[in-house]
């Protein structure tokens, strides 16, 4: 991450830079190369497909290019439209090149600079690319790899699956309002084991009715099911007996439910899987034991964290990670008006998210982050609301993160606590 202001950026395009505007489709990909005056050193659009062999040709292209005139180094520039770059990107990154990315939004409001015209069209877009990255509005993607690839893509499949978990829960939600609405006077917990267990004998209430007590009751006895006896038994059947269900489409509700049953099954043993995994892949990565020593961190916090930032040495100091998140601090002022500082919100927003879930988890469970909160909210200059304060706290945990995965040291509350900067008043005081 070093180099990471624009000055810096445009400094690094030199002479011997040959820069490359790509425009990013979903089979075919165009490209024009410029110099560090934004001369056009391509005659035409070069085109070349998402595959082997067209990456092959790019490379063979800007290769012909440096040498007829004389460049050293290609930078390849393009929007990062959804997934369709990470092939190139890697590839790209193999070839001893480092591709950068422009902000869509930028291309998209400098499009009318050369021709007072907002068209879209495979020969403007990668010239356009190719000027803001000469003007140095662009940034450096990060391609994980090894370890940390392994657990950014097991981590986004976990949270996959948790989503379609959640998603079919609600869908079940729905089928007992519709068929079972007394349900839910029997079980608080829609997923309780004793009750899915019964659906799938009797899905409908006219099923349990039929089933009885004493049906249920050997269900759960040749299960060895604790917890469920015929107390429970009879409460379902008189739920059952007297439910404002509906008796329409009995056949249809019963195959509804039964593929509910299974979706959830399948969704649950996914997640499981990935879990294990993530828990393997995770004792490779180093001090992420000293993470989990702090008093509210949670072994899914780390994961995640890990799984959105990556490998954290790639970044020069914490308020880089800060900015990654969409934690970054930015004005609202104009003139004599003053307005109120708030986040950017322009960043990773799972990681935002997790950051603000461990605020609420360390706030709560660990004394040092507590008093710091306490601090923030009833100090006599400049006290923060409660939520301005929260965000404070997530901060103030990259801060301790990316020390300790960096530096390998021990998480010290007292010193952490130290750090407080307090009134002089405060400070006589204690």
């Amino acid at each position: 991450m070093k180099n990471n202001t624009q000055n810096e950026k445009i400094k690094a395009i030199t002479d011997d830079t040959m820069v490359v505007g790509i425009d990013i489709g979903s089979e075919k990909h165009f490209a024009r190369a410029f110099d560090n005056r934004g001369i056009e050193l391509s005659k035409e659009p070069f085109e070349f497909s998402n595959s082997e062999e067209g990456f092959v040709k790019l490379n063979a292209w800007m290769e012909d290019l440096k040498s007829k005139h004389g460049m050293k180094v290609a930078l390849p520039g393009m929007e990062p439209t959804g997934h369709y770059w990470f092939n190139l990107g890697a590839f790209l990154q193999n070839n001893g090149m480092r591709p950068v990315h422009v902000n869509p939004y930028h291309v998209k409001q400098s499009k009318e600079l050369d021709d007072n015209n907002p068209n879209k069209n495979d020969r403007k877009d990668p010239k356009v690319i190719a000027g803001l990255v000469n003007a140095g509005r662009y940034s450096y993607p990060y391609i994980p790899t090894d370890v940390y690839a392994e657990v950014r893509a097991l981590s986004n499949q976990r949270l996959q699956a948790q989503e379609s978990l959640v998603r079919t829960r609600n869908k079940l939600a729905r089928w007992f309002s519709i068929y079972f609405p007394e349900y839910k006077d029997v079980y608080v917990n829609p997923d309780a084991v004793s009750g899915l267990m019964i659906l799938r004998k009797a899905p409908l209430p006219a099923d349990i009715v039929k089933l009885g007590v004493e049906g249920i009751n050997q269900i759960w006895r040749e299960a060895k099911l604790r917890g469920a006896g015929r107390k429970r038994a009879q409460t379902l059947v008189e739920a059952a007996m007297h439910s404002i269900g509906s008796k329409q489409a009995p056949e249809a509700a019963r195959i509804e439910i039964m593929n509910l049953l299974d979706d959830i099954d399948m969704y649950s043993n996914r997640v499981a899987e990935f879990v294990a995994l993530l828990d393997r892949k995770m004792e490779e990565i180093p001090y992420v034991d000293k993470l989990l020593a702090i008093n509210g961190i949670g072994v899914r916090t780390v994961q995640t964290f890990i799984a959105e930032v990556g490998d954290i040495r790639r970044f020069d100091n914490p308020k880089q990670v800060q900015k990654l998140a969409g934690l970054a601090i930015v004005e609202d002022s104009s003139g004599k008006h003053n307005g109120e500082s708030r986040i950017s919100y322009r960043g990773r927003k799972r990681l935002r998210y997790v950051l603000y879930e461990a605020a609420l988890s360390v706030i709560a469970r660990n004394p040092e982050f507590k008093q710091i909160y306490n601090y923030y909210i009833t100090r006599d200059k400049n006290p923060l609301k409660k939520m301005q304060a929260l965000i404070a706290v997530s901060c103030k945990l990259i801060r301790v993160f990316y020390a300790i995965l960096v530096k390998g040291v021990d998480y010290d509350g007292t010193k952490m606590l130290g750090d407080i900067r307090r009134q002089p008043e405060e400070a006589k005081a204690a």
